[in-house]
């Protein structure tokens, strides 16, 4: 008898009766991201970040509890998706807006979610100043590196020696200045209780975006202040990379702007007070 045709030991053979065995659900599409395709290009990673938030926003119970706000870029898009209200901000200004929102309704979720060429770019104002409050707000940002939108010019984030429509001989810090850490910076500010980074760059490194973002979540949810992730996404064609490339150039990102959590003054506060 060959190894295939050996019987199959009792153990291993199927139950008699399958409908009588529960079923244990391992993937499915969270109840708060539409049923519908998404329109970014091959290999965007905001794709992957609306499920993670989705995800999030169904197992805490937030779907009916949040106020998102974006503003213009790419992530405008993200009211097409994911499955909550929504308000589009002017350009830089999501923290802004969001702010009014938070004040005008203590009793809501208020998630903001913004690209690096809005949030530190037009926008350092705004997201600095609601750090410095310590206004609670989740802040989700993204940063591709560049202007995706509006043609692939470089952005605050554009690595050294990186090209763009707009450095074609890549970024130079004598003429450019040098790429901005902007999550590190509002990490130092009092009002900023979590501050985290992650990347996409594979399975492993994308749950603990997820770990991550629930932390700053939690953070809001448990009255804490100012919470940000940022999550070091790919642009294939900002870019001029195919999708795999793309996902392997972003090691070379995270060694500008390195994997982890920055701050989290909620978790260290208590073991401050027994000191």
């Amino acid at each position: 008898m060959t190894l295939t045709e050996q019987p199959i030991a009792a153990s291993a053979q199927p139950e008699a009766n399958p409908a009588a065995a529960p079923l244990r659900i391992l993937y499915q599409r969270p109840d708060a991201l539409m049923e519908k395709s998404t329109h970014y290009c091959p290999g965007c990673g905001h794709g992957i970040i609306h499920r993670l938030i989705a995800e999030l926003f169904d197992e805490l119970g937030l779907n009916e509890k949040t106020i998102s706000v974006a503003p213009v870029g790419c992530s405008v898009f993200a009211y097409d998706y994911i499955r909550t209200d929504w308000i589009e901000s002017p350009h830089g200004r999501a923290p802004a807006v969001a702010t009014g929102v938070r004040r005008t309704n203590p009793d809501k979720f208020v998630l903001v979610y913004q690209g690096d060429g809005d949030l530190a770019a037009i926008g350092t104002a705004e997201i600095i100043h609601a750090a410095a409050r310590g206004e609670r707000l989740t802040v989700v940002f993204v940063n591709n590196g560049i202007y995706g939108m509006t043609g692939g010019q470089m952005a605050p984030t554009t690595l050294l020696g990186q090209k763009s429509t707009s450095s074609p001989l890549g970024r130079e810090s004598g003429e450019h200045g040098f790429p901005i850490p902007i999550t590190e910076m509002l990490a130092i500010l009092p009002g900023v209780t979590y501050a985290a980074r992650g990347t996409l760059i594979e399975p492993s490194a994308i749950g603990k975006v997820k770990t991550m973002l629930k932390r700053a979540m939690q953070v809001q949810m448990t009255g804490g202040g100012f919470s940000i992730v940022e999550i070091l996404s790919n642009c294939p064609v900002g870019w001029n990379m195919t999708a795999p490339e793309s996902m392997a150039h972003l090691a070379q990102v995270a060694e500008t702007y390195p994997i982890g959590v920055i701050v989290d003054r909620q978790k260290a506060a208590p073991a401050a007070r027994e000191g």
